[in-house]
């Protein structure tokens, strides 16, 4: 039997076991692991280090209570990435003979075992179990038996507001991915029974409790732009829109004047769009001030100190191919990996590039989000043998380590040509926060409310601003497909946003390559807007079901 299904029959039981608190990425508190009882003592160090272990789980590729998968494949921002962009008209993978890969670029998953959905399910659910276990050993009376005094015990509890967050932004993962996924939480008994698995429905209204609670003025959680790269009100604020604009999918019922209310609460929270387009993904965007006013929520990554596999060194390295774009290293990074790009029909539909020359590298974009490379690159794939080749394709360049005010040689001569990267990877910012204000207003009719906002967004862009509708219908459905694609490319929206325009699985928008090995495109069966939870968690815990049509 192999390690990976015999640590995975375990997995469900996680929710309901204690945890270790043994930091991953700094000095334990004893040279030996410790328990959660044991770990936590009249001292603020031990709570820090409970908390800094929940970071931690939103960056690591470490295997911790699991192996026999890749650990950066499976680490929860790749993996997450995975499913929302690999399975969509944004990008095509040349790991494609590999089986998750491949299921994946085709929409042909079923319910086998697939690696970026295994990740996803089992570090979600890790992360939530570790939550549930600081936030038990953090509760008045345990604080109070431990002798711990007042002042410790109210930084406690902001950590406890913090680690609540995370635990909503990975029960919305789960959510968005699954559907009905176990639930639990720092209430939940201990036993040998696992968790019970909870409707969508229910998971959704769970979510919007919490984060409405931590938002609130009465919260512990620290106030909106305080507390970076951790988390704070603007991140509970930035999540919950988002999930409000998603509410009819999760729900079944619309929620689009709390969409826009909660956009309108976070605008008074001192956020600013950076003037730089670019700037929010370069390698200083953590300590570029012009950026980081626009982060509400963010993963950091650090080429010394946070180090992973996953997150935003995958996408720089995947983007890049060791044949053609080095040994000139334009993104920074030590190597490339040949794996990820978008398709020209993207690029020419969203970004109106022209007159593309790939011996030079050079086309024609006006808007400044269209970051590409073509260099020796090939127009479009048309069968599986060029899906697989890196080279059929469109480089998407937008994730750069080389900081903003650096070129690419100047940043060569630094030294920081190391194996990770330093971009932190942004979870929610108010460019998508301003899409979400003007998705709102015209679904209520009420476009011209929010043309201010898509006048900002164009500023930067280098092309004129979209005139809002004022009612809702095809034309305005796809206005917003179209400027999502542009604003947010890459950054783990496009497969929600197809589902929630209706056009994910359906022959209403086709790209090259949907719904199998054809490069016209076809529409998939309509389950599959959710994925399957993983045939090992499934074996290991019966009482679990997948969404109805696997």
């Amino acid at each position: 039997m192999k390690t990976r299904y015999f640590v995975a029959a375990v997995a469900g039981a996680l929710l309901t076991l204690s945890s270790c608190v043994k930091d991953l990425d700094t000095t334990p508190l004893n040279p030996w692991d410790v328990t959660s009882e044991s770990a936590y003592g009249a001292d603020e160090a031990g709570y820090i280090q409970g908390l800094a272990k929940i970071y931690n789980t939103m960056s690591t590729h470490e295997l911790t209570d699991i192996s026999g998968v890749d650990g950066g494949a499976t680490s929860i921002t790749r993996a997450f990435w995975a499913c929302q962009e690999i399975t969509t008209d944004a990008c095509l993978c040349a790991w494609g003979n590999d089986g998750w890969v491949r299921a994946m670029n085709y929409n042909t998953w079923t319910d086998a075992e697939n690696e970026a959905v295994f990740g996803v399910f089992f570090r979600s659910l890790q992360a939530i179990a570790y939550v549930n276990e600081f936030i038990r050993q953090t509760e008045n009376d345990k604080l109070d038996l431990r002798g711990v005094s007042s002042e410790v015990k109210a930084k406690i509890q902001e950590y406890r507001a913090e680690a609540r967050l995370i635990r909503a932004w990975y029960y919305w993962m789960a959510m968005d991915v699954f559907g009905a996924v176990p639930f639990a939480t720092e209430n939940t008994a201990f036993g040998a029974k696992a968790p019970e698995q909870k409707p969508r429905e229910y998971i959704y209204e769970y979510i919007v409790d919490e984060l409405e609670d931590l938002a609130s003025d009465s919260s512990a959680l620290p106030a909106a732009r305080s507390n970076y790269p951790r988390v704070d009100k603007g991140s509970a604020l930035g999540l919950l829109a988002r999930i409000y604009l998603n509410a009819e999918v999760y729900s079944g019922t619309a929620q689009w004047e709390l969409a826009k209310s909660t956009c309108e609460r976070i605008f008074n929270l001192g956020y600013g769009l950076s003037s730089n387009y670019a700037a929010l993904f370069r390698g200083d965007n953590g300590e570029n001030p012009e950026a980081l006013k626009e982060f509400l929520m963010a993963v950091p990554f650090d080429s010394h100190k946070q180090q992973s596999y996953g997150g935003t060194t995958f996408l720089v390295l995947a983007s890049q191919n060791e044949a053609n774009d080095l040994p000139d290293y334009p993104l920074g990074g030590n190597g490339a990996w040949g794996g990820i790009r978008t398709t020209y029909d993207y690029a020419l539909k969203y970004f109106n590039v022209s007159n593309p020359n790939y011996e030079t590298g050079e086309y024609t974009c006006a808007d400044k989000r269209g970051i590409f490379h073509i260099k020796d690159r090939f127009e479009k794939a048309t069968s599986h043998e060029e899906v697989i080749n890196f080279l059929y394709g469109w480089s998407c360049w937008k994730w750069n380590n080389v900081p903003h005010d650096m070129t690419p040689e100047e940043f060569l001569e630094t030294a920081k040509n190391e194996t990770f990267v330093d971009i932190d990877y942004p979870l929610v910012r108010l460019g998508e926060i301003y899409l979400i204000y003007a998705e709102a207003c015209v679904r209520l009719g009420q476009g011209g409310v929010a043309q201010s906002k898509m006048d900002e967004l164009a500023v930067r862009t280098g092309v004129a601003a979209i005139s809002l509708p004022t009612s809702w219908d095809d034309t305005a459905r796809d206005l917003f497909v179209a400027e999502r694609a542009r604003e947010l490319m890459w950054e783990a929206h496009r497969r929600t946003d197809l589902i929630r325009y209706d056009l994910f699985s359906s022959a209403d928008y086709l790209w090259p390559f949907k719904g199998g090995e054809t490069p016209a495109g076809q529409a998939f069966p309509k389950y599959k807007e959710l994925f399957a939870i993983p045939a090992s968690q499934i074996a290991a815990n019966p009482d679990l079901k997948n969404p109805e049509g696997y």
